[in-house]
């Protein structure tokens, strides 16, 4: 077991700890999600993106999440939530959470009152919502901040539980965006319409559950290697995939 950790690792920590899901992530979610679109729900975020792609405007919410400006978003990212509460029975941030941002934003793209620039920007942020939704560390504990101080050696490098979920687990992969997309499994259509008919505070209650199963499985200043990577690879795939279907049934029934 590790007991402590260099300085350097320490600044391993906090440079990445803010990372959802990780580049690749996200896209592979923006990617998945433009695969299932409508035509109607294509060609209104088309204009809205002025023919941008799902997968290019995915990681703006984490480009912005730095900016003065967007300082009270910050908490869109995460439900903190105990782990033997629901959400519905759980007390909610004032400061707003992931399923409060995600039905904001889709209200605002709802709206045709609303103007395009600002549809745009909610469009934006609820593709990388959805896809934060889907990483089940940000539906962690508030007292470790969802996984952040939990720990890790990961294939003999510093960590911490957030960020193996982040990004370590699929940088291990080592496949691009595209590749990555390839080899995720292929689904019947009776099991798409399945995931996709689930509701916000289900897909809340399934990362949950699989938090805590992470949880128990990487306790502080765990060593994990290969035999986590063969473990929990097809997990993080299968919740990859659940997001951009989801993503996508969200946004066909915005733009119908």
């Amino acid at each position: 077991m590790i007991h402590s950790i260099s300085f350097l690792g320490l600044l391993y920590l906090l440079t990445f700890s803010f990372l959802d899901w990780g580049k690749t992530g996200h896209q592979v979610v923006g990617a998945i999600a433009k695969q299932h679109l409508t035509s109607s729900a294509h060609k209104a975020i088309d204009d809205l993106l002025d023919g941008a792609s799902l997968a290019f405007i995915s990681t703006y919410a984490d480009e912005i999440k730095f900016n003065p400006k967007y300082r009270a978003l910050r908490t869109w990212h995460y439900i903190n939530l105990p782990l033997d509460l629901s959400y519905s029975s759980a007390k909610k941030n004032p400061k707003g959470d992931l399923v409060m941002a995600i039905n904001k934003c889709t209200s605002k793209l709802k709206d045709v009152n609303v103007p395009k620039s600002e549809r745009a920007f909610y469009l934006k942020l609820l593709v990388h919502f959805v896809g934060d939704l889907h990483q089940p560390m940000h539906v962690g504990r508030k007292e470790d901040r969802g996984g952040n101080d939990v720990r890790l050696q990961w294939m003999k490098k510093p960590t911490n539980l957030h960020r193996l979920w982040d990004t370590d687990l699929i940088d291990c992969h080592g496949m691009s965006t595209t590749q990555l997309l390839g080899d995720l499994e292929e689904l019947t259509p009776k099991l798409i319409k399945e995931i996709q008919n689930q509701s916000l505070e289900q897909w809340v209650d399934e990362s949950q559950a699989l938090a805590k199963i992470i949880y128990e499985d990487s306790p502080n200043n765990s060593r994990l290697g290969m035999d986590y990577y063969s473990h929990y690879f097809p997990l993080l795939k299968m919740q990859l995939q659940r997001g951009g279907l989801r993503l996508a049934a969200l946004l066909n029934d915005v733009f119908k």
